[in-house]
């Protein structure tokens, strides 16, 4: 790999890995965190049944993003936490037995 005199690379040089590729300590990261939510499941189901319903959304908004790609988060984000205000217990009650129907379903 071609460096200048400054020692920084040369002026279109690609980098050094290639596109896509995946870094080994996320994913070993990845891999223990997956682990300690499989062994634990029980115990954070049983956690998050004992929130209010807003706080369940909002733990529930807060853990999709390690399960579903990143779109705008921030702004997805704070355009969710917004919504999520405006809803009335009963309302947020409902949306969390659906999201909750939808997800058992799925396993």
């Amino acid at each position: 790999m071609e460096r200048t005199a400054k020692g920084t690379f040369v002026k279109g040089h690609k980098g050094l890995k290639p596109k896509g590729a995946k870094h080994k300590t996320n994913e070993a990261l990845r891999a223990r965190i997956n682990t300690f939510l499989s062994d634990n499941w029980e115990r954070i189901v049983q956690d998050f049944e004992a929130l209010e319903p807003k706080e369940r959304l909002i733990f529930f908004e807060r853990i999709m993003q390690y399960g579903l790609p990143k779109l705008q988060s921030v702004e997805y984000s704070a355009i969710l936490e917004q919504q999520i205000e405006n809803l009335s217990d009963e309302d947020l009650t409902r949306l969390l037995e659906a999201v909750t129907e939808k997800l058992e379903s799925h396993e």
